[in-house]
């Protein structure tokens, strides 16, 4: 059967194009002249007049951002808070809302008002400092994991994602001599795999992209995350050319390839691109996840 679009139809059709290319563009072209500009001369750049393509191509900039000993265990901080912040706070929050999911769970009603409260409620910065300081989290890796290993609105999502499961299905592992455990780990686990990826993407971004509870709750440089190495450049000019001029003793024929402008593009590219990369393979279940638990919640 053919399917032919009225008048009203592909104008429409061709009005949303235009706006997702619209959108598309404003999206991406901050991005492209962040990238042009961390691979353009930092001398030329700082002319103006760079928007394609770079003028004078170096690699100046990112030798420079790279000389600094100090980023490389900023990195080594982001990417293990975000695998083992990510990894506990998924399993931590499917295992609250595998809970929650069931029926037969005592008193779930009031969990669910204790929760909802913490949702929307907080006791402030001042009173978080201070329990943190009191359950010794302060200046330790353990404040970027401890803190963010339960999320309500998450379990929420899992939980809505659960309840769509088949009753009869769980009940048969029980028949069968399967316990809670069991259930939850080989059986509700594996079929939720869209929605832990979701949550886990979630997770991911939120440890990768926060510098807060870095720039709040530690002193020690080797606890710097790298997001705060990246805001500590950008807004702070006297660190960007420190930061240059520590890469020019060690490489001066870099030194005059390089400002404080295009090491701020530079580091800007360096700590987003990972989480750009990893995105492709895990948006699929991203995307299918979301949808699944909204439409079944």
């Amino acid at each position: 059967m053919i399917n032919i679009k009225s008048k009203t139809d592909r104008v429409f059709d061709v009005f949303i194009t235009i706006i997702m290319v619209i959108v598309m563009v404003v999206t991406l072209a901050p991005f492209w002249f962040s990238i042009i500009g961390s691979f353009n001369e930092g001398l030329d750049y700082s002319r103006g007049g760079v928007y394609l393509w770079p003028r004078e191509f170096t690699w100046s900039n990112y030798k420079a951002v790279f000389v600094d000993t100090s980023i490389y265990q900023a990195y080594f901080v982001t990417v293990s808070r975000t695998l083992l912040g990510t990894l506990g706070s998924v399993l931590f929050t499917a295992i609250a809302a595998y809970a929650m999911s069931r029926k037969y769970l005592e008193f779930k009603g009031i969990y669910m008002v204790i929760m909802l409260i913490t949702m929307f409620f907080s006791g402030g910065l001042i009173p978080t400092y201070l329990l943190y300081r009191d359950l010794h989290l302060l200046d330790t890796f353990w404040v970027y994991i401890i803190p963010s290993l339960f999320s309500v609105w998450n379990m929420i999502i899992m939980m809505s994602f659960f309840r769509g499961i088949p009753e009869t299905l769980i009940e048969s592992t029980k028949i069968d001599g399967a316990g809670e455990y069991r259930i939850f780990f080989q059986l509700i686990l594996p079929l939720s795999k869209p929605v832990l990826a979701a949550i886990a993407l979630f997770n991911g971004v939120g440890h990768w992209n926060t510098y807060f509870d870095s720039m709040m709750f530690t002193n020690s440089p080797d606890l710097q995350t790298i997001q705060l190495f990246l805001m500590k450049i950008v807004t702070n000019s006297d660190f960007a050319r420190s930061v240059g001029g520590a890469a020019a003793s060690y490489m001066p024929e870099v030194a005059k390839q390089i400002s404080p402008e295009t090491l701020k593009l530079a580091m800007m590219i360096a700590t987003s691109l990972p989480i750009i990369i990893v995105y492709p393979f895990l948006q699929k279940y991203f995307v299918k996840g979301v949808l699944i638990g909204s439409i079944k919640g």
